[in-house]
């Protein structure tokens, strides 16, 4: 392999390197109300400190006898904590007991609509954490066929009020979304689909480096996995400070190949050396896979870090059951190649799940006994709490052992915790930044749910409709597909609209076309722009809440995904003033930006995120009894509320009350900013809040 070629190849790791801590990090940096955080002096990983002041540590601690059976009735004094060796002098005791089961004084599960959500509700102490990690570069087809099954069991297994999300390689932290909705995850559960030593493939990402020998595409996708469950840990330790368990389905790494396996262009079988090239018991070949495992091992040590300072434990399930050998005897892989390639694999399966409290589900043929116990260690566990009587402020790892004064028991713990630096004390010691206003919070939000979606994004906004009823409009437009792994795009909607009454409000496809036409355009005869999206419906309703059901449906019929939306609808006919939900709508060019200010059907933009060479423009209406004093005012604001600048307001000549503002996007930098609309009448104050992101 030419130099030239090695750099590229740096290259590409470094640069998946980069984006998935970024990500990481970014996603941390949002938490709105997330536990403090330890920059350092390097910003390469965010570090979650758990504590209650500055030098308080928590540490939950699993006790079982020989039968994996919880210990119940330790009391504190059977504890010993160390910290650096040194005994430390425990300041608080609990024994957790959790079982996803609300109990009679509880407060009710909500509803997991948005990040706050979901930081809330993972917060509290009677909810279980859990990500399923399917590591399809790192599982053959048919071990992800075969483990399937227990993890449909361990999900059927949780109780109501236990959060769950599953993360593929490839899946952006910004995408990471928990749900308590378990039957929604047998869909993905199902497609699980492995990819170990499938080189086709499958997206433009993987397309970049399809043609490069067989060993450099293991090592990108090694670095992919790890990359992506580091970022996922870290994310994890931004949520809260209690126990988190990642099932990381894996049948191992390595970066050495076996030499029938390593071909100049990888998934072209006889582009390599194959049996012919270098023996599996040459030197060379000793000292490659030295430095090999070498740097494997250095990879996995970066994950389970991560972990150790997320407080989060990994749970390795190794698809391929008992066995002594990975290889079918046709991939003419010898008898102790196999054998070195078996174990040097499932050794780093253990060596995550033994380094961060986890377990490690290797080599054995009861998975799903093994699944059931990572509900049990969730379930049962010791919480203590110190103050570090080192008060160390150097921002380095400081190991934790505890002893447990009883013999026959099994003691199994966090390692330590990431000390906060003296910059970090300065920092949380200083007079915190006000919070942000909730609606403002709240509009911010918005930015991220139209990122959000497995096949389609959707959108609804309310205005004034005839008979006191209110006017809805439903948008829909497929997800952004970076990667182009979407085979089957979706090209219609069905749509239902029920109230609470089960009226029937709406039902009916959008577009309302037939799918032999939709197919014709998908197949080049037409422009196939049409039959993507976006596309909206409008029909009249109640005020009330309102249960939208809709299928996603491909260009053959198949449905790609079922929802289910409820929403509320709101009342114009009562209010002395009102405003209707403001959307906006989308212009490439200032010729498209005039004739979108005459055209009342052009369908509004779903995504809240925009460049400076784009023109956006926003429209609403007002509804009020006397129109000449209620004159709307719009002012764009920065993230913190801060006004920038009073922007013009427009009537539209067709539509009384309707008004249109055109925001200035060329002067912004990056970042985030709301429009406010605000409307005063006869005492009432009416304000709407709409934000969107500068992203270049």
């Amino acid at each position: 392999m030419c130099s030239s070629f090695r750099v590229l190849v740096v290259a590409v790791l470094m640069l998946l390197l980069t984006v998935s801590i970024l990500l990481g990090h970014h996603e941390l940096q949002q938490a709105p109300e997330s536990i403090e955080l330890t920059t350092g002096e390097s910003a390469q990983s965010p570090q979650p400190i758990f504590r209650a002041d500055i030098n308080f540590v928590r540490v939950d601690i699993i006790v079982t006898d020989d039968d994996g059976n919880p210990v119940f009735d330790l009391a504190v004094d059977d504890f010993e904590v160390f910290e650096d060796g040194s005994l430390q002098t425990i300041e608080s005791f609990k024994l957790v007991r959790v079982t996803g089961i609300p109990g009679p004084d509880a407060e009710p599960a909500r509803p997991i609509l948005s990040v706050y959500d979901e930081e809330r509700e993972a917060a509290r102490e009677d909810t279980r954490l859990f990500v399923i990690f399917l590591d399809d570069y790192h599982v053959r087809r048919g071990g992800s066929l075969a483990i399937r099954r227990p993890i449909l069991s361990f999900l059927e297994s949780l109780g109501p009020l236990d959060m769950v999300a599953v993360m593929y390689p490839l899946t952006p932290i910004s995408d990471l979304r928990f749900t308590r909705d378990h039957a929604a995850m047998i869909q993905t559960i199902q497609q699980f689909d492995g990819r170990k030593f499938d080189y086709v493939p499958r997206n433009l990402f993987e397309a970049n480096y399809s043609m490069y020998p067989s060993t450099v595409v293991e090592q990108i996708r090694n670095e992919v996995s790890l990359t992506g469950l580091r970022a996922l840990v870290t994310h994890l330790g931004g949520l809260r400070e209690g126990r988190k368990s990642v099932i990381v389905v894996s049948e191992g790494y390595t970066n050495m190949l076996p030499a029938q396996l390593r071909e100049e262009i990888a998934g072209f079988r006889g582009t390599g050396p194959g049996v012919g090239g270098m023996g599996m018991e040459s030197a060379a070949e000793n000292t490659a896979r030295f430095f090999s495992e070498a740097d494997i091992q250095f990879e996995i040590r970066q994950v389970y870090d991560a972990a150790n300072r997320s407080n989060t434990s990994l749970y390795t399930l190794d698809p391929r059951r008992l066995g002594a050998f990975e290889f079918d005897i046709n991939e003419r892989v010898g008898f102790r190649a196999d054998q070195d390639f078996m174990r040097t694999t499932a050794d780093t399966l253990r060596v995550l799940a033994d380094q961060t409290d986890g377990r490690a589900i290797v080599n054995q043929n009861d998975l799903a006994g093994g699944l059931r116990q990572v509900i049990r260690d969730a379930s049962f566990y010791y919480l203590i709490g110190y103050t570090s009587s080192e008060s160390p402020t150097d921002g380095e790892f400081h190991p934790i052992k505890v002893k447990v004064r009883r013999s026959g028991v099994n003691v199994r713990a966090r390692r330590g915790y990431w000390a906060l630096t003296a910059r970090d004390v300065a920092r949380i010691m200083s007079p915190s930044e006000p919070e942000l206003d909730y609606e403002i919070a709240e509009a911010l939000e918005e930015i991220e749910q139209t990122r959000r979606g497995r096949v389609i994004r959707t959108g609804s906004s309310a205005s004034r409709g005839e008979n006191g009823k209110t006017r809805l409009t439903f948008v829909w437009e497929p997800m952004p597909n970076p990667f182009g792994s979407r085979t089957d795009p979706p090209v219609r909607v069905s749509l239902t609209a029920l109230d609470r009454a089960d009226r029937l409000w709406f039902r009916g496809h959008v577009p309302d076309v037939d799918l032999d036409s939709l197919s014709s355009r998908l197949s080049g005869k037409v422009d196939s722009r049409d039959s993507t999206g976006p596309h909206q419906v409008t029909f009249d309703a109640v005020p009330g809440k309102i249960q939208l059901r809709f299928s996603v449906e491909g260009a053959e019929g198949q449905v790609l995904d079922n929802v289910v939306q409820e929403i509320l609808v709101p009342d114009f006919s009562v209010p002395v003033v009102a405003l209707s939900t403001p959307v906006i709508v989308r212009a490439r060019n200032v010729v498209e930006l005039r004739s979108l200010k005459s055209d009342l059907g052009a369908v509004p933009s779903l995504s809240r995120e925009f460049n400076r060479i784009e023109h956006v423009l926003v429209r609403f209406e007002v509804y009020s009894s006397d129109a000449e004093r209620s004159q709307p005012s719009v002012v764009l604001l920065n993230r913190k509320g801060e006004s920038i600048v009073e922007l013009p307001v427009s009537s539209h000549a067709d539509v009384v009350g309707m008004h249109q503002v055109e925001v200035p996007l060329t002067g912004l930098a990056p970042g985030e900013y709301l429009v406010e609309i605000r409307v005063i009448s006869d005492g009432e104050d009416v304000r709407e809040l709409i934000a969107f992101r500068v992203v270049g």
